[in-house]
Parts: C-alpha cells; structure tokens; sequence
C-alpha cells in the first residue's frame, strides 16, 4: 500500500492575502456593536481563530451579547462585501503553482482554516482551486485553533498518519495545533506572524517565500 502524503494548509495568510478585508470588516462590526475599534495590528493577531474566539480577544472587557454582536455583524458585513464584489483575496504569488506541483507529485492536500464554510468555499470557487483539496476543515464545525480536532478530521478523511503529514500555517495557533495533533508543521513567512513567533512555538522551519516551501516539503 503507498503511503498516504498529507499537506494541511491555513487559508488567511497562507494562501490568500486578505488583510485589508479582514481588517475593514472588523473595524466596522465594532463600530457598528458601538465599541471602541480595535488596532490594526490587534486585528492581524488574532487572524486564523475562530470569529468569536478572536473577538473575544480583541474585547475582553466586554460582555457576551456584545461578543455576539460584534460576531454577527462582521459575517453580515463579510457577506455583504463578498456579494457586492469587493472583497480582494488574491493567492500568494507561487500558490497556485506550488498546488498543482504538490498534487502532480501524489501529495494529498487540505485546507484547516479559521474560516467559514461559505467563506472558505467562496475562496477556493473565486480562485478555482477547490478540486485540488481532498478535505475542508472550517471553524463551522470544530473548536477554535489550536485545538487539533480541524488536522485529526483532516487526517481521517485523507487516510493519512500524523508521521506522514505537515501542517502549513502564518500563525502560532497553526503550529500549536499542528504540535497537539503529532504532526510537523511549517511556517510561512508572508502571514500574521513573525517567522520567530512560528519557530519558538515548535515550526520545523520557516519558508520565506514559496519556492523555499516547496523545498521544504
């Protein structure tokens, strides 16, 4: 039987550059839930937690019905972007290349993502990548990162082992979870996190750019 390769990839950050959205939603759901906004750079922390983990974070004075609001006017006013067509999250340069090299070389891949559902497969139908991913693990259906319940279903839907995958990710909360799941992990040096923040937290090593990934893997 061959061995079953497993590459998991974080979507915000990793695959898609959607900062100025991410960051111009946030500042109007807070705005509209009539809190204080929160930093720019506040906001890039918490990208890849789940939406009302990271709200929390970002307002831990306040209380759960604001949490709530603030969690649902930003799907509100994502959607409402997404709809209307002004939403912009390109892939890294290399991305696309580097899927189709790792799946031409029999890699298996996946998506572990703070996402949605809907938002994840907007995604994926906007750039024409959703045929290259053999599992979606979303917020939607799983405790926040870094706890590993998104890679163990990931694992169990490729009929992959830990040994044999890797978790891609901008974020310590991607290489926490990858630790907590016994798999290795690797950073990314373009995301939300310093690539020291990715190597303390336990990264086998840090890509600066998408060659030296596909290197790395």
């Amino acid at each position: 039987m061959s061995v079953q390769k497993l590459a998991v990839f974080d979507c915000d950050g990793t695959l898609v550059d959607g900062q100025a959205d991410i960051c111009d939603t946030m500042e109007s759901a807070f705005e509209r839930a009539k809190l204080p906004q929160p930093s720019r750079n506040d906001v890039r922390r918490i990208v890849g937690l789940s939406l009302p983990v990271a709200v929390r974070r970002l307002a831990p004075e306040v209380d759960e019905d604001d949490v709530k609001n603030v969690v649902e006017f930003y799907k509100a006013a994502y959607f409402a972007r997404r709809e209307e067509g002004l939403l912009h999250e390109p892939l890294y340069d290399g991305i696309l290349e580097l899927l189709g090299t790792l799946r031409d070389a029999g890699w298996q891949l996946a998506v572990a993502t703070g996402k949605s559902d809907r938002g994840l497969e907007a995604v994926l139908a906007a750039h024409n990548i959703r045929d290259h991913f053999v599992s979606l693990q979303t917020a939607d259906r799983h405790p926040s990162k870094p706890h590993p319940a998104m890679l163990e279903a990931a694992l169990f839907e490729a009929g992959a082992q830990p040994a044999n995958a890797v978790m891609i990710g901008d974020t310590t909360f991607d290489i926490i979870m990858a630790r907590e799941a016994n798999i290795r992990s690797i950073g990314v040096a373009w995301g939300y996190h310093e690539p020291q923040e990715l190597s303390d937290a336990g990264a086998e090593s840090v890509a600066a750019h998408v060659a030296e990934l596909e290197r790395l893997l």
